[in-house]
């Protein structure tokens, strides 16, 4: 999509001023039922009547119960290079870590046990539980009757995981940021343990809002995250919007699309709490950067240029990207994408068989992963299409659930990957099947704070 297929930025915000610098209660928010409804939710949708409701809530406390024992702590996807073994090695090579981090990733038995990989609590899975922690409390408080352990305190849960997040922010930077505890090694360099960048800092962020009416100080610091994003992450006009760099050693000659989509997002979440015009201004010049990145057939390569990545149009990103343009109209009630997320979805749609099986990607299958089994469901359910959205739980659960609360990672044509990651697995499938629930008992699904 052309940057002209858009409508004039500088118009649609001197349309804001004319409503008002304050915008607090001039602000265009959709009416249910009307022809301006929230585009995430199909209000035509009897969402009560969806069949794997008593699945999902039965499934979420299982695995919520079997991350609350385990502090949140596990194995995370790309973690080989916390290795122990490796480390205690004389030598410090590049195609060695690779070597170790890929093996460790990709084996289909659990062989982090064999390395001495270290398990940890990741900060955005615990961004994750949190929000899964606060949508239960919520509901529970509303009388939903979801069969859940109610000896929990789940509200206490949620704060404990945000204070810990708050806590642990990465120093030495212009605001709050977040990243991985591990390092992670590529083809370009070694991403340093606990360097921020822009995916896990906009979750995090988002939890932390989410948080706000337990602590509104967790919103104040979620607010300083914009300023990470334009100071550290290189916040810069482009001719067709604006974008930002993924981490501070991450990027080359290439822009990862979904980290910028993420970024677009944590600033339409910042936007939609404190109602500063700066940050809508923000989300709007990024997402129209990425708008023009759209592919033809609908999805976004993970790179741009496509060549710098062996990931093409995969599913779990591509449901990253549509999930911030779905955001911005949830957020603003503005239709300025709304072509664009027309022909998003139906691109999604392709990823996904008819029984709810995901693709890898736009040519492939296999393997089915867990992660793209929770993105589905979230982009679904946030478009209103619970109905599809429980079929990929349905799937996901008949496929990939390992019983006892685990699911396993990955489903190969000939083999799972009968491995539990915290992060991977439980973090955002817990938030999935949270969200979808929101939806079952009859809430408005706001793709989300």
């Amino acid at each position: 999509m052309s940057n002209g297929d858009l409508p004039d930025l500088d118009a649609a915000l001197d349309a804001d001023t004319r409503r008002g610098e304050s915008g607090g209660a001039d602000r265009q928010r959709p009416a249910a039922g009307s022809s301006g409804t929230d585009p995430n939710v199909d209000v035509s949708t009897d969402l009560t009547r969806a069949p794997t409701g008593p699945l999902a809530d039965h499934v979420l406390d299982d695995a919520l119960t079997y991350a609350r024992e385990r502090e949140y702590t596990g194995w995370d996807y790309g973690d080989g290079m916390s290795s122990r073994a490796l480390q205690a090695l004389p030598v410090d090579s590049r195609l060695l870590n690779l070597a170790v981090q890929e093996v460790v990733k990709r084996t289909p038995v659990n062989v982090r046990p064999l390395f001495l990989v270290e398990q940890r609590r990741n900060y955005m899975g615990a961004s994750l539980f949190a929000m899964t922690n606060l949508t239960l409390d919520r509901l529970l408080d509303e009388g939903s009757g979801l069969p859940v352990d109610e000896t929990v305190d789940y509200r206490r849960e949620a704060h404990r995981l945000l204070t810990w997040l708050v806590d642990n922010r990465a120093s030495g930077h212009s605001g709050f940021g977040l990243g991985h505890q591990h390092p992670i090694q590529d083809l370009q360099g070694l991403a340093d343990a606990n360097e921020p960048g822009a995916v896990c800092t906009s979750i995090a962020a988002k939890a932390l809002l989410r948080g706000s009416d337990i602590d509104e100080g967790f919103a104040d610091v979620a607010e300083t995250a914009a300023d990470f994003v334009v100071e550290d992450l290189e916040y810069r006009p482009t001719e067709e919007g604006a974008r930002i760099t993924y981490s501070n050693n991450h990027e080359g000659e290439y822009y990862t699309i979904n980290a910028g989509a993420l970024a677009g997002r944590l600033f339409v979440d910042l936007y939609d709490h404190v109602d500063t015009r700066a940050y809508r201004r923000r989300a709007r010049q990024i997402l129209d950067h990425i708008a023009t990145l759209q592919e033809d057939a609908g999805g976004w390569m993970y790179r741009d240029p496509p060549t710098a990545s062996h990931l093409s149009m995969d599913t779990h990103h591509n449901g990253f990207i549509i999930e911030a343009f779905q955001r911005y109209a949830a957020a603003t009630g503005d239709d300025r994408y709304a072509d664009v997320c027309s022909a998003a979805l139906s691109f999604f749609e392709t990823l996904f068989d008819d029984d709810g099986a995901p693709h890898f990607d736009e040519d492939t299958r296999y393997p089915r992963d867990i992660h793209a089994c929770a993105q589905g469901i979230l982009v679904f359910t946030y478009a209103g299409d619970v109905e599809r959205a429980g079929r990929i739980l349905e799937w996901t659960v008949e496929n990939l659930y390992a019983g006892g609360g685990r699911f396993y990672f990955r489903k190969g044509r000939l083999v799972t990957h009968r491995v539990t990651l915290m992060r991977w697995c439980q973090a955002w499938m817990c938030f999935a099947m949270s969200e979808y629930l929101r939806a079952v008992c009859g809430e408005r699904p706001i793709a989300s704070v």
